[in-house]
């Protein structure tokens, strides 16, 4: 990896914050966006600003070629077997509230089991307690051991028939846990649930084969892996997608209309009603070029290197605890921390002065912060344009924010 040449593909790292030069750390929340991807959006709007799959002029032509690539080359990003396998949404909230409202209304009953862990993000909570309680069934969490990590023998005596759905994230958005996933899924195809892994924070970093995984589904958001805002993906066996219903009903995602009834499209379409969001979505693909070009076997290997590298500083100092810092499983690039004087706030407001970007708060993981006693983290998260010398300004402002605060 050539990080000199790697940070001049981001505009924005050239920014001055506070008359400091900035120091980006909240990665987890949403990534920066490489020249390539933004020229991409300017350029669909400069050169060939159409609707896709509607019109025959050059324009929309174009427009449809363009956007119906993206999805191919997402499809090639996680290995999935066809185009229509890729759903295109608006983020991965998006996705999990597709999949609980067609799969969940029509397959889960009362009775059955729902699991998730106590790792999860809200979206990947709200939308099953929800649907528990419309269809009266269970929700359950993937008990834990005592080092913080998933207890596989003790979910193994937990699960059975009624067991309907398990839905894990594959790396913890406030720990940087890297779940053990596969297993729990060669698990779970001993019963009749279906396996949805969120996958925010480990398709940005590191290879995701989703035919490896074998999961039924699988999501994830392009504006954590440099792609733009406003665009999300929902991955599904064929067969399971086939036979959902629609979620959303209107323009595109019909074959026929009459004045009385309608027939649905076609996969991916079927899902994909009125206008997509064309323009974020090619650049999503134009993301995907950028990191198969480094290559996310080097990727995953910097992010560890500097997340172990931040880890390795924390040990140092007095008065902060890390999150999670007991698990065994190995970890990503996120560390989560607390001081046992100064608010996180007060932390993320002073490191600001210096121009060094963190995020603080619940994380939309306040069951999980919660755990631990507190009401609140703060939380650095790497990506591939950070280097030890931004971790050790950071460090270094961390103790001067302390000082101040003390």
């Amino acid at each position: 990896m050539d990080l000199e040449r790697i940070r001049k593909d981001f505009p924005i790292l050239k920014t001055k914050v506070n008359g400091n030069d900035l120091v980006y750390l909240d990665n987890a929340a949403t990534s920066q966006k490489p020249k390539l991807v933004i020229d991409s959006l300017v350029d669909y709007y400069e050169n060939y600003n159409s609707n896709v799959h509607r019109g025959v002029h050059t324009l929309s032509v174009k427009a449809t070629n363009e956007y119906e690539k993206s999805r191919s080359k997402v499809r090639e990003f996680i290995n999935a077997d066809k185009d229509e396998e890729i759903i295109y949404t608006r983020n991965a909230s998006e996705s999990l509230n597709i999949i609980a409202y067609t799969w969940g209304s029509r397959n889960v009953n009362k009775d059955d089991d729902i699991f998730i862990t106590p790792f999860e993000h809200h979206s990947n909570i709200v939308p099953w307690q929800e649907l528990c309680k419309n269809k009266k069934a269970n929700l359950k969490y993937i008990p834990l051991t005592e080092s913080g990590d998933v207890d596989l023998d003790k979910f193994k005596s937990m699960i059975g028939t009624k067991t309907k759905l398990i839905s894990i994230t594959h790396m913890s958005n406030v720990l940087g846990t890297l779940l053990p996933v596969k297993e729990i899924i060669n698990i779970a195809n001993s019963t009749p649930a279906v396996t949805v892994i969120d996958a925010c924070q480990s398709v940005p970093h590191m290879p995701v084969d989703v035919k490896d995984l074998d999961c039924d589904f699988l999501c994830f958001s392009g504006h954590k892996m440099l792609g733009p805002t406003g665009i999300g993906v929902l991955y599904g066996k064929f067969d399971i997608l086939n036979e959902m219903p629609p979620f959303l009903f209107g323009g595109d995602m019909i074959s026929e209309v009459t004045y009385e009834d309608a027939k649905w499209n076609d996969l991916p379409y079927k899902f994909e009603a009125g206008t997509p969001n064309i323009a974020d979505a090619i650049g999503l693909g134009f993301a995907c070029d950028y990191l198969k070009n480094i290559g996310m076997e080097n990727v995953w290997n910097h992010e560890i290197e500097i997340g172990e590298y931040i880890f390795s500083k924390f040990k140092s100092l007095d008065n902060f605890e890390v999150l999670g810092e007991k698990s065994k499983e190995k970890r990503g690039g996120v560390v989560s921390f607390s001081h046992n004087k100064v608010h996180p706030h007060d932390i993320g407001s002073g490191l600001d002065q210096f121009g060094v970007a963190i995020r603080t708060g619940h994380h939309c993981a306040m069951p999980l912060v919660r755990s631990y006693g507190i009401v609140a983290a703060s939380r650095a998260s790497v990506y591939i344009y950070n280097t030890k010398e931004e971790i050790d300004i950071f460090i270094n402002r961390l103790l001067e924010v302390e000082e101040y605060f003390k």
